[in-house]
């Protein structure tokens, strides 16, 4: 089967997981967040007068009902509603305004997305290029001290909370060396001065699980036959690891990382929050912070069509990796 053809394939099969995303969204969002009259106190606090939450709930669309509305007619009874006024928004990508500003959500995600994709690119390249160098130099040392040093740093470093690098990178690497500003963001190309930190604390952060992982992975095809065929014919022990073991290993390292990606576009939550990088992931802090519903559904589904996309990113790199593998 031709790329294209196993392509559109795929978009195909995506489509009924992101209508059950879309559902699940709504139940989350409209149906177990407690109603309209809930949510609208929610955002306007529980001492808010009736008339003021009425007024709020009409304004902002919420007053229809949820799944079937008994006063339209012929189609309108499932189209007036809030269901399909949520799926329709949803898979046009018309979010609708924020609550918090009232400006159009899809216009923010565009806006806001470069600051994120700036530090989640190189982030992702740097993590993956270093666990593949490091998974091969400690599956060289196997067994020695240098193969169990690195595995106790690796188990220490996925054991400190994320928190920990965000702090210390910015004690360490902004107030006593002053080699990076503290936090901040700045158009291109003043702004490039402000993302090698939150890059490297991100590196760091997922060096010890990602190094550790790829370990596994190696020393798991370093003890099949093909390897042992390849000594037995007296290929040194380096172009095994570079040419064979390598080659075999990069399928898994490749799923586990392009899957990744979609998390690392949406930006760390964390890290964005801590060094003022206006992203995908402050964006939902900001979210979650004054109960906005609408952004919060957008970014969710975001996330859910970025995963797709990367699971069918993660089948095309197979083919490039290994030509046995072919697209079925």
């Amino acid at each position: 089967m031709n790329t294209s053809a196993y392509l559109i394939r795929r978009i195909i099969y995506a489509v009924p997981v992101l209508f059950g995303v879309a559902v699940i969204i709504f139940f989350l969002f409209f149906v177990y967040a407690g109603g309209a009259e809930n949510i609208a106190r929610q955002v306007l606090g529980p001492k808010a007068p009736r008339e003021a939450i009425f007024e709020w709930i009409e304004n902002k669309g919420l007053n229809k009902p949820l799944w079937f509305n008994q006063k339209a007619e012929g189609p309108n009874k499932l189209k007036d509603t809030l269901f399909y006024d949520h799926m329709k928004s949803l898979f046009t990508f018309n979010f609708g305004k924020s609550w918090q500003d009232d400006r159009d959500i899809f216009g923010k995600i565009i806006e806001r997305a470069p600051a994120s994709l700036a530090i989640a690119i190189p982030e992702f390249i740097l993590s993956f290029f270093i666990a593949i160098i490091f998974s091969l130099y400690f599956a060289f040392f196997r067994g020695t001290a240098i193969d169990r040093i690195g595995t106790i740093i690796c188990v220490a470093m996925m054991s400190i909370s994320i928190l920990i690098y965000i702090i210390a990178g910015q004690l360490i690497f902004a107030i006593i060396f002053k080699w990076f500003p503290v936090s901040g963001f700045a158009p291109f190309p003043l702004g490039f001065r402000f993302l090698p930190l939150p890059i490297l604390v991100g590196v760091l952060a997922g060096f010890g699980g990602s190094v550790r992982f790829g370990r596994t992975i190696m020393l798991e095809e370093i003890g099949k036959e093909y390897v042992r065929s390849a000594r037995a014919r007296g290929i040194p022990e380096t172009s095994i690891l570079g040419r064979h073991v390598l080659r075999n290993a990069l399928i898994p390292l490749l799923t586990s990382a392009i899957l990744s990606l979609p998390l690392l576009v949406l930006g760390s939550l964390l890290i964005e929050n801590f060094y003022g990088i206006p992203g995908l992931g402050s964006m939902g802090i900001e979210s979650i912070q004054a109960n906005d519903f609408m952004e919060l559904r957008a970014l969710t589904f975001l996330t859910a069509i970025l995963y797709q996309i990367g699971l069918i990113l993660t089948d095309l790199s197979y083919t490039f990796v290994d030509p046995r593998v072919r697209l079925r």
